[in-house]
């Protein structure tokens, strides 16, 4: 250690250089190590952020909010996921990414992760008391599925619920966590198994997704993860990736669900390609457990998932689908800029040939259906419908709002009129 850059008094140099020993030593000895500050001021900031997590641990401050999962075609509450929050005195409430990262590999992640099951089982007998049964699922961390006794620890907590079924406990662990040790994971998932609990590898697609560790996996559920779903109406990669997993789930007889379902749209889309099951931010955020059975009992599916259980799709139809998602997102662009001042008001495409449906139409659209007569009947109602739009952003960009009721009226009809041209 260097005076004075790592300090100037003998303590705080012999303690230093006491440190840089023991990263020599643990890096296989017979070489010398220089003593790095900033890694140790990180040091001990993790340690100030584990000792005070675990203090707020021990007050109370960490709480379960739940996110549901539906089954869209059906149209009905599935499941929740259970999502821990830190309820800090001085900062609010606090999304685990504000504080996870922080107790990776200590004693008090492991601490954590049982008082999340605890809790979550706790909730499930309140629900179940309450005639609302539910499946819950809780994160596992990688290193607390495979700490010592977790099995064994899982039992217990499970014993102290009799009441409750153990299917309705769901683990869900990450995939890349999963396949680091996958001769290990496998007996652990049997194991826990036998216990009656079920298990779902989340973010699937984001690590190996080998063949090989999904076959010895005996995880009943896969998510997708919420990046390609999220991306997926805009980027044809992402898409291709959400249909590769469904179909990976039907050849080995697994359910799929997608997480980061952020509209309608989305769900749509994911009812054509074969994923009943859906949770995001377009369905429900994650909300404190006083605030789901009042959600659950007013939750209705969109007309629009209904409509895609009425017909059966083929893969090339899609491009289409996406194209009608494309019009309804211009048609809000509209009129969120209709609703804005004309000075902050955001932009909308007003070539009927660059937007996202004029573009589809004029491209993949006239290639595979241009012979067919309701195809070309599109065409003229699409350039009305921009010609109509330019006309009521000049009209609101001079103040001029007197007959924009009317051109809505008249743009809701033709939208209406392309729509069922589209369905024919």
């Amino acid at each position: 250690t260097l005076s004075p850059h790592h300090g100037s008094d003998a303590a705080t140099l012999l303690r230093h250089a006491d440190q840089a020993m023991y990263v020599a030593k643990q890096a296989g000895r017979n070489r010398h190590h220089l003593f790095d500050p900033e890694k140790d001021r990180r040091a001990r900031r993790r340690r100030e952020d584990i000792t005070r997590i675990g203090q707020g641990l021990a007050a109370g401050e960490f709480v379960l909010h739940y996110q549901p999962k539906v089954d869209m075609r059906q149209g009905r509450v599935v499941g929740a996921e259970a999502l821990i929050r830190w309820q800090h005195p001085q900062r609010g409430l606090l999304p685990p990414q504000e504080f996870l990262p922080a107790i990776e590999g200590s004693e008090t992640a492991i601490e954590l992760g049982n008082w999340v099951i605890a809790t979550a089982l706790e909730q499930l007998s309140s629900w179940a008391a309450a005639g609302i049964d539910l499946k819950l699922s809780i994160n596992i961390a990688g290193e607390h599925l495979q700490h010592p006794g977790f099995a064994a620890e899982l039992g217990r907590q499970l014993a102290a619920h009799p009441e409750l079924d153990p299917s309705r406990l769901e683990l869900e662990v990450l995939e890349t966590a999963a396949i680091e040790d996958v001769g290990r994971v496998a007996q652990l998932f049997t194991k826990c198994r036998q216990l009656g609990v079920s298990f779902a590898l989340d973010d699937f697609g984001t690590g190996y997704s080998s063949l090989t560790y999904f076959r010895r996996l005996p995880a009943e559920i896969l998510k997708i993860d919420q990046s390609f779903v999220r991306d997926m109406l805009d980027d044809p990669e992402d898409l291709a990736i959400v249909e590769g997993v469904i179909g990976l789930t039907r050849a080995f007889h697994r359910q799929v669900i997608a997480e980061g379902v952020e509209s309608i749209e989305h769900g749509l889309v994911l009812l054509l390609l074969g994923c009943d099951l859906a949770q995001g931010f377009g369905i429900a955020r994650p909300m404190p457990a006083a605030r789901l059975p009042q959600w659950m009992a007013e939750f209705r599916p969109d007309e629009l998932w209904s409509s895609a259980s009425a017909f059966t799709w083929a893969r090339e139809d899609l491009p289409m689908l996406i194209a009608e998602v494309d019009h309804r997102r211009w048609m809000k662009q509209l009129e969120a800029s209709l609703a804005a001042a004309p000075e902050d008001a955001p932009s909308v495409d007003l070539d009927h040939q660059a937007c996202g449906f004029g573009r589809w139409y004029q491209g993949l659209g006239r290639k595979r259906y241009g012979g067919m007569p309701t195809f070309a009947a599109i065409d003229p109602i699409h350039q009305r419908l921009h010609a109509v739009a330019r006309q009521m952003l000049d009209q609101h960009q001079a103040g001029s709002e007197e007959s924009l009721a009317d051109c809505w009226e008249m743009m809701h009809g033709a939208s209406r009129e392309m729509s069922e041209l589209l369905q024919q």
